[in-house]
């Protein structure tokens, strides 16, 4: 097996390759048209974000058995047309799953006790304690829209907070489990106080969280987003934190990221909607590390690994 690995991972997943006898040949710099010209000689592919796996490059990988992506989803992969020609897709949700639900948490947390708010004034000399009073999550009813591995994993974590009940809404059935009832989408914006999305990036959730979807809310709610940028469209979330129907945000990611998930913007011209939310107080962004910690590198790694052993060599 002749594997191709053009984004920098943890080591293991060279070392763990070879042991298993494959030929692991290493690529970080070349650019798309130029590995697609060299994909025919190649077995195994390894990527994360670095660019778009479309059928023209899949059309070109004669010889390719599995493609290995060391991240959650699949979406910069053309999963149709990898499936049409026998390709093995391995990604990884199980290997970053904890490190997103703790990222979840934190963000939830330090949203309702002002901790981002309060750092920077007492740094600045400022000691405002009424100012900087909270809330706390015990009482509240978190919803989690998509429960898959990462909704699981926050569900889980917020088991020991005392709650008043956590549900979650999905468009697969049969997804509950004992950390979380799932419920339909009237009684899901009936009752949430805290919404947290852990949606792929498909058709169906580009551009789920707009105003429409806000407005039917009952009461006012908090946003935590750690799945993609492109669920929420962000003019919409600016208007509803005006509004107070939406009461704070973090976000780990944001509509603006490219494909790469590595950088924002090429020019200086930033997004008026943008500009609002980095001067808020109500909201706490983080450059889309919220997987990005240092086990889930070596978890991410090794699920990869032992996908593609299971399905060759086992």
């Amino acid at each position: 097996m002749k594997v191709l690995h053009v984004d920098i991972n943890h080591p293991l997943i060279i070392e763990q390759f070879s042991e298993l006898g494959f030929q692991n040949d290493e690529d970080y710099s070349s650019t798309k048209e130029q590995i697609e010209a060299k994909i025919g000689d190649y077995n195994g592919l390894i990527i994360r974000s670095r660019f778009t796996i479309d059928a023209q490059f899949l059309d070109k990988a004669k010889k390719l058995k599995f493609i290995g992506r060391l991240g959650a989803g699949l979406e910069n992969i053309d999963t149709k047309h990898a499936k049409s020609l026998g390709i093995f897709l391995a990604a990884a949700p199980e290997g970053n799953r904890n490190a997103v639900g703790e990222h979840a948490l934190g963000m939830l947390l330090s949203l309702f006790n002002k901790l981002n708010t309060a750092d920077k004034e007492v740094r600045s000399g400022k000691w405002d304690r009424e100012g900087n009073r909270g809330i706390e999550l015990e009482g509240k009813v978190v919803g989690i829209i998509g429960y898959g591995n990462m909704g699981k994993a926050f569900a889980k974590k917020l088991q020991g907070f005392d709650v008043e009940e956590v549900i979650c809404y999905d468009i697969k059935g049969g997804v509950e489990d004992d950390n979380a009832r799932q419920v339909g989408i009237m009684e899901f914006q009936n009752r949430a106080d805290v919404i947290s999305l852990h949606v792929p990036q498909t058709e169906l959730t580009i551009g789920m969280v707009n105003a429409e979807f806000l407005e039917k809310f009952n009461k006012p709610i908090w946003i935590i987003n750690t799945a993609r940028g492109k669920c929420i469209i962000t003019t919409d979330l600016v208007n509803a934190l005006k509004s107070g129907k939406v009461l704070g945000a973090g976000l780990d990611v944001l509509e603006y990221e490219k494909a790469s998930f590595e950088n924002m913007f090429t020019d200086d011209n930033l997004p008026e909607a943008f500009q609002y939310l980095i001067n808020s107080d109500q909201v706490i962004l983080s450059p889309h590390v919220a997987g990005w910690t240092v086990e889930s590198k070596i978890k991410l790694a090794q699920t990869v690994v032992d996908k593609v052993k299971a399905k060759f060599l086992e």
